[in-house]
Protein backbone atom coordinates (compact mmCIF):
# COMPACT_ATOMS: atom_id res chain seq x y z
CA UNK A 1 0.00 0.00 0.00
CA UNK A 2 1.45 3.70 -1.00
CA UNK A 3 2.02 6.17 1.75
CA UNK A 4 -1.12 8.14 -0.45
CA UNK A 5 -3.46 5.11 0.22
CA UNK A 6 -2.62 4.55 3.84
CA UNK A 7 -2.92 8.68 4.15
CA UNK A 8 -6.55 8.07 2.45
CA UNK A 9 -7.58 5.29 4.44
CA UNK A 10 -6.37 6.81 7.29
CA UNK A 11 -8.44 9.33 6.68
CA UNK A 12 -12.00 7.78 5.63
CA UNK A 13 -11.65 5.36 9.19
CA UNK A 14 -11.19 8.94 11.44
CA UNK A 15 -14.25 9.96 9.32
CA UNK A 16 -16.36 7.26 9.94
CA UNK A 17 -15.67 7.50 13.17
CA UNK A 18 -16.58 10.56 13.80
CA UNK A 19 -19.97 9.83 11.80
CA UNK A 20 -20.84 6.56 13.96
CA UNK A 21 -20.19 8.97 17.29
CA UNK A 22 -22.22 11.43 16.06
CA UNK A 23 -25.25 8.93 15.11
CA UNK A 24 -24.37 7.35 18.84
CA UNK A 25 -25.06 11.34 20.34
CA UNK A 26 -28.15 11.77 18.32
CA UNK A 27 -29.74 8.53 19.06
CA UNK A 28 -28.41 7.19 22.95
CA UNK A 29 -27.05 10.22 24.37
CA UNK A 30 -28.51 13.57 24.00
CA UNK A 31 -31.82 12.62 24.34
CA UNK A 32 -31.75 11.15 27.89
CA UNK A 33 -30.65 15.07 29.27
CA UNK A 34 -34.33 15.80 28.19
CA UNK A 35 -35.44 16.51 31.66
CA UNK A 36 -32.70 19.97 31.45
CA UNK A 37 -33.46 23.24 29.74
CA UNK A 38 -32.18 23.18 25.50
CA UNK A 39 -30.46 26.10 26.85
CA UNK A 40 -28.46 24.73 29.67
CA UNK A 41 -27.62 21.97 27.76
CA UNK A 42 -26.39 23.65 24.89
CA UNK A 43 -24.31 25.89 27.04
CA UNK A 44 -23.04 22.90 29.23
CA UNK A 45 -22.15 20.92 26.05
CA UNK A 46 -19.59 23.49 25.08
CA UNK A 47 -18.41 24.74 28.53
CA UNK A 48 -16.76 21.48 29.59
CA UNK A 49 -15.22 20.23 26.11
CA UNK A 50 -13.70 23.68 26.30
CA UNK A 51 -12.84 23.65 29.52
CA UNK A 52 -11.32 20.12 29.18
CA UNK A 53 -9.28 22.56 25.62
CA UNK A 54 -7.82 24.64 27.99
CA UNK A 55 -5.56 22.13 29.80
CA UNK A 56 -4.20 20.96 26.82
CA UNK A 57 -4.61 24.00 23.68
CA UNK A 58 -4.11 27.03 26.11
CA UNK A 59 -1.22 28.08 23.92
CA UNK A 60 -4.38 28.56 21.08
CA UNK A 61 -4.45 31.84 22.71
CA UNK A 62 -2.01 33.65 21.34
CA UNK A 63 -3.63 33.76 18.16
CA UNK A 64 -6.27 35.91 19.76
CA UNK A 65 -3.60 38.75 19.74
CA UNK A 66 -3.35 38.71 15.65
CA UNK A 67 -7.15 38.14 15.04
CA UNK A 68 -8.04 40.91 12.60
CA UNK A 69 -11.51 42.45 12.77
CA UNK A 70 -12.95 39.68 10.33
CA UNK A 71 -11.57 37.09 12.16
CA UNK A 72 -13.85 37.91 14.85
CA UNK A 73 -16.86 38.49 12.45
CA UNK A 74 -16.15 35.24 11.22
CA UNK A 75 -15.97 33.48 14.19
CA UNK A 76 -19.18 35.15 16.15
CA UNK A 77 -20.69 33.74 12.66
CA UNK A 78 -19.38 30.29 12.95
CA UNK A 79 -20.47 30.50 16.86
CA UNK A 80 -23.88 32.00 16.32
CA UNK A 81 -25.01 29.49 13.45
CA UNK A 82 -23.31 26.70 14.40
CA UNK A 83 -22.45 26.55 18.27
CA UNK A 84 -25.70 28.45 19.23
CA UNK A 85 -28.77 28.12 16.63
CA UNK A 86 -27.80 24.73 15.50
CA UNK A 87 -27.24 23.07 18.80
CA UNK A 88 -30.17 24.24 20.12
CA UNK A 89 -32.11 23.47 16.93
CA UNK A 90 -31.19 19.64 17.32
CA UNK A 91 -31.10 19.44 20.67
CA UNK A 92 -34.91 20.87 20.56
CA UNK A 93 -35.99 18.61 18.26
CA UNK A 94 -34.59 15.87 19.86
CA UNK A 95 -36.17 16.26 22.85
CA UNK A 96 -39.60 17.12 21.04
CA UNK A 97 -40.15 14.02 19.62
CA UNK A 98 -39.40 12.06 23.44
CA UNK A 99 -37.66 8.60 22.14
CA UNK A 100 -39.71 8.64 18.94
CA UNK A 101 -38.70 9.17 15.22
CA UNK A 102 -34.94 9.79 16.56
CA UNK A 103 -33.56 8.45 13.32
CA UNK A 104 -35.69 11.08 11.77
CA UNK A 105 -34.61 13.40 12.93
CA UNK A 106 -31.07 12.61 12.51
CA UNK A 107 -31.17 12.16 9.23
CA UNK A 108 -32.78 15.38 8.33
CA UNK A 109 -29.45 16.76 9.43
CA UNK A 110 -28.47 15.62 5.97
CA UNK A 111 -29.64 18.19 4.35
CA UNK A 112 -27.08 20.15 5.45
CA UNK A 113 -24.94 20.06 2.09
CA UNK A 114 -28.01 21.80 -0.03
CA UNK A 115 -27.39 25.22 2.32
CA UNK A 116 -23.76 25.11 2.65
CA UNK A 117 -23.28 25.11 -1.25
CA UNK A 118 -26.25 27.50 -1.88
CA UNK A 119 -24.35 29.70 1.03
CA UNK A 120 -21.15 29.34 -0.76
CA UNK A 121 -22.06 30.45 -4.16
CA UNK A 122 -23.79 33.07 -2.16
CA UNK A 123 -21.06 33.99 0.22
CA UNK A 124 -18.06 32.86 -1.67
CA UNK A 125 -18.72 32.77 -4.82
CA UNK A 126 -18.03 29.19 -5.64
CA UNK A 127 -19.97 27.71 -8.82
CA UNK A 128 -23.27 25.35 -8.50
CA UNK A 129 -22.70 22.64 -10.85
CA UNK A 130 -25.64 22.13 -13.32
CA UNK A 131 -26.89 18.65 -11.50
CA UNK A 132 -27.53 20.39 -8.33
CA UNK A 133 -31.01 21.44 -8.65
CA UNK A 134 -31.89 18.22 -9.94
CA UNK A 135 -30.56 16.24 -6.95
CA UNK A 136 -31.25 18.95 -4.00
CA UNK A 137 -34.61 18.80 -5.15
CA UNK A 138 -34.63 15.03 -4.99
CA UNK A 139 -33.01 14.95 -1.70
CA UNK A 140 -35.47 17.70 -0.76
CA UNK A 141 -38.99 15.83 -1.93
CA UNK A 142 -36.79 12.28 -0.45
CA UNK A 143 -36.47 14.13 3.17
CA UNK A 144 -40.56 15.04 3.30
CA UNK A 145 -41.02 11.53 2.53
CA UNK A 146 -38.63 10.17 5.28
CA UNK A 147 -40.67 12.28 7.58
CA UNK A 148 -44.80 11.85 6.78
CA UNK A 149 -44.59 8.59 4.73
CA UNK A 150 -47.07 8.73 1.63
CA UNK A 151 -49.07 10.52 4.32
CA UNK A 152 -50.27 14.54 4.16
CA UNK A 153 -48.78 16.83 7.15
CA UNK A 154 -51.10 16.25 9.71
CA UNK A 155 -51.90 17.82 13.53
CA UNK A 156 -54.58 15.74 15.24
CA UNK A 157 -52.36 15.08 18.71
CA UNK A 158 -49.82 16.49 19.98
CA UNK A 159 -47.51 13.85 19.09
CA UNK A 160 -48.04 14.19 15.96
CA UNK A 161 -47.23 18.66 16.73
CA UNK A 162 -43.66 17.45 18.33
CA UNK A 163 -43.48 15.43 15.41
CA UNK A 164 -43.77 18.57 12.74
CA UNK A 165 -42.21 21.39 15.32
CA UNK A 166 -38.91 18.50 15.52
CA UNK A 167 -38.91 18.02 11.55
CA UNK A 168 -38.95 21.73 11.22
CA UNK A 169 -36.02 22.20 13.89
CA UNK A 170 -34.02 19.67 12.39
CA UNK A 171 -34.09 21.34 9.30
CA UNK A 172 -33.38 24.62 10.80
CA UNK A 173 -30.36 22.99 12.44
CA UNK A 174 -29.12 21.41 9.27
CA UNK A 175 -29.33 25.10 7.28
CA UNK A 176 -27.46 26.53 10.83
CA UNK A 177 -24.34 23.79 10.25
CA UNK A 178 -24.36 24.64 6.62
CA UNK A 179 -24.20 27.91 7.08
CA UNK A 180 -21.70 27.63 9.87
CA UNK A 181 -19.45 24.77 7.35
CA UNK A 182 -19.47 28.10 5.04
CA UNK A 183 -18.27 30.67 7.64
CA UNK A 184 -15.52 27.82 8.73
CA UNK A 185 -14.17 27.82 5.64
CA UNK A 186 -13.38 30.93 5.32
CA UNK A 187 -11.78 31.22 8.81
CA UNK A 188 -9.59 28.06 7.73
CA UNK A 189 -8.26 30.18 4.88
CA UNK A 190 -5.94 31.79 7.86
CA UNK A 191 -5.92 29.41 10.85
CA UNK A 192 -5.63 25.98 11.02
CA UNK A 193 -8.35 23.56 12.29
CA UNK A 194 -7.34 23.29 15.96
CA UNK A 195 -7.53 27.25 15.89
CA UNK A 196 -11.14 27.30 14.37
CA UNK A 197 -12.38 24.28 16.85
CA UNK A 198 -10.72 25.92 19.86
CA UNK A 199 -12.82 29.69 19.59
CA UNK A 200 -15.87 28.22 17.85
CA UNK A 201 -16.12 26.41 21.03
CA UNK A 202 -14.74 29.46 23.14
CA UNK A 203 -17.06 31.72 21.49
CA UNK A 204 -20.07 29.69 21.89
CA UNK A 205 -19.18 29.35 25.41
CA UNK A 206 -19.35 32.88 25.91
CA UNK A 207 -22.77 33.56 23.67
CA UNK A 208 -24.60 31.03 25.67
CA UNK A 209 -23.08 32.19 29.58
CA UNK A 210 -24.95 35.21 28.43
CA UNK A 211 -27.71 33.95 27.62
CA UNK A 212 -28.07 31.58 30.46
CA UNK A 213 -27.73 34.11 32.93
CA UNK A 214 -30.10 37.07 31.60
CA UNK A 215 -32.47 34.43 31.37
CA UNK A 216 -31.86 32.85 34.69
CA UNK A 217 -31.08 29.37 33.06
CA UNK A 218 -28.41 28.37 35.31
CA UNK A 219 -30.89 27.88 38.05
CA UNK A 220 -30.72 24.04 36.04
CA UNK A 221 -27.30 23.78 37.77
CA UNK A 222 -28.82 22.95 40.27
CA UNK A 223 -31.13 20.32 38.87
CA UNK A 224 -28.43 18.23 37.20
CA UNK A 225 -28.65 14.86 38.88
CA UNK A 226 -25.35 12.50 38.92
CA UNK A 227 -26.68 10.86 35.72
CA UNK A 228 -26.69 14.15 33.66
CA UNK A 229 -23.27 14.82 34.36
CA UNK A 230 -22.21 11.54 33.45
CA UNK A 231 -23.89 12.36 30.04
CA UNK A 232 -22.14 15.28 29.77
CA UNK A 233 -18.75 14.13 30.31
CA UNK A 234 -19.48 11.41 27.79
CA UNK A 235 -20.81 13.77 25.44
CA UNK A 236 -17.71 15.85 26.07
CA UNK A 237 -15.00 13.54 25.61
CA UNK A 238 -16.75 11.58 22.58
CA UNK A 239 -18.76 12.71 20.43
CA UNK A 240 -18.79 16.18 20.90
CA UNK A 241 -15.25 18.05 20.44
CA UNK A 242 -13.54 14.87 20.42
CA UNK A 243 -15.63 13.92 17.15
CA UNK A 244 -14.90 16.72 15.69
CA UNK A 245 -10.90 16.88 16.39
CA UNK A 246 -11.28 13.21 14.75
CA UNK A 247 -13.08 14.50 12.01
CA UNK A 248 -11.09 17.33 11.39
CA UNK A 249 -8.29 15.08 11.30
CA UNK A 250 -9.51 12.56 8.71
CA UNK A 251 -10.69 15.72 6.61
CA UNK A 252 -7.13 17.18 5.60
CA UNK A 253 -6.52 13.90 4.24
CA UNK A 254 -9.15 12.60 1.73
CA UNK A 255 -11.22 14.70 -0.92
CA UNK A 256 -14.66 15.82 -0.17
CA UNK A 257 -16.58 13.05 -2.59
CA UNK A 258 -15.02 10.14 0.02
CA UNK A 259 -15.44 12.47 3.28
CA UNK A 260 -19.34 11.97 2.04
CA UNK A 261 -19.06 8.42 1.66
CA UNK A 262 -17.41 7.91 4.66
CA UNK A 263 -20.00 10.07 6.55
CA UNK A 264 -22.66 7.65 5.34
CA UNK A 265 -22.12 6.18 8.49
CA UNK A 266 -23.58 8.60 10.66
CA UNK A 267 -27.60 8.15 9.13
CA UNK A 268 -26.47 4.24 8.82
CA UNK A 269 -25.21 4.27 12.72
CA UNK A 270 -28.36 6.10 13.44
CA UNK A 271 -30.96 3.96 12.22
CA UNK A 272 -29.33 1.12 13.60
CA UNK A 273 -28.99 2.41 16.86
CA UNK A 274 -32.48 3.66 17.46
CA UNK A 275 -33.17 0.25 16.83
CA UNK A 276 -31.29 -1.19 19.28
CA UNK A 277 -31.44 0.96 22.02
CA UNK A 278 -34.77 2.15 21.54
CA UNK A 279 -36.53 -0.87 19.89
CA UNK A 280 -37.64 1.84 16.95
CA UNK A 281 -37.32 1.30 13.12
CA UNK A 282 -38.07 3.10 9.95
CA UNK A 283 -40.71 1.74 7.90
CA UNK A 284 -40.08 0.80 4.80
CA UNK A 285 -41.21 4.11 2.59
CA UNK A 286 -39.28 6.09 5.11
CA UNK A 287 -35.76 3.62 4.20
CA UNK A 288 -36.32 4.09 0.90
CA UNK A 289 -36.52 7.67 1.55
CA UNK A 290 -33.90 7.65 3.14
CA UNK A 291 -31.54 5.82 0.99
CA UNK A 292 -32.49 8.26 -1.60
CA UNK A 293 -31.91 11.36 0.13
CA UNK A 294 -28.01 10.64 1.35
CA UNK A 295 -27.86 8.89 -2.26
CA UNK A 296 -28.65 12.32 -4.05
CA UNK A 297 -26.86 14.52 -1.13
CA UNK A 298 -23.39 11.90 -2.27
CA UNK A 299 -24.35 12.80 -5.94
CA UNK A 300 -24.37 16.68 -4.80
CA UNK A 301 -20.76 16.22 -3.93
CA UNK A 302 -19.45 14.53 -7.07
Amino acid sequence: MTFENKTILKGSIAISISAILWGFDGVVLTPRLYNLDVSYVVFMLHLIPFLLMNIFLFKQYKHFRIFVRQDYITMILISTFGGVLGTISIVQALFLVNFQHLSVVVLLQKLQPIFAILLAAILLKEKIKKHFAIWASIAIVASYFLTFGFELPKIQSAQDSNIMKASLFAVLAAFSFGSSTVFSKRFLLQHNFITATFYRYGFTTLIMLVYVVIFGKYAYFQQTTSINWLYFIIISLTTGSGAIFIYYYGLRRVKAIVATISELLFPISAIFFDYIFNDSLLSPVQLISAAIMVFAIIRLNS
